[in-house]
């Protein structure tokens, strides 16, 4: 299991990015950046869903679940950078946004995806 905050966000990423692959999705980008916006992991299913995901890890639920520690100021940003993703890409088709609450468990992860967790 990862030892320090930063080694657990890199696996959880990892272990989403995983996820979103076996539910049909493929991983466009990772840690996208516009200004001083970041993306965790952004990913088209077809030409039909343009994912945005924040990946939430937190080593237990003792300080709050990891779904509520999505900021105002992080969903602005997340726009933002949206809105830039789908300029460059020329996207036409649907977007959401979602949560992937990441969780370590004995031999691997637990994910929560919420769905539409912000507009």
């Amino acid at each position: 299991m990862p030892t320090s905050a930063h080694e657990l966000g890199r696996a959880g990423e990892e272990a989403a990015a995983g996820f979103l692959l076996q539910q049909g999705f493929e991983v466009l980008f990772r840690g996208y950046r516009h200004g001083r916006a970041e993306v965790d992991l952004i990913a088209q299913q077809g030409r039909k869903l343009l994912l945005f995901v924040e990946v939430k890890a937190r080593s237990s639920g003792r300080f709050g679940y990891p779904e509520t520690f999505v900021s105002e100021r992080k969903k602005q940003l997340f726009r933002l950078a949206a809105e830039q993703v789908q300029l460059d890409l020329d996207w036409r088709g649907d977007i959401r946004f979602d949560i992937l609450a990441v969780t370590p468990v004995a031999g691997g992860f637990r994910i929560e995806q919420f769905e539409d967790a912000f507009y």
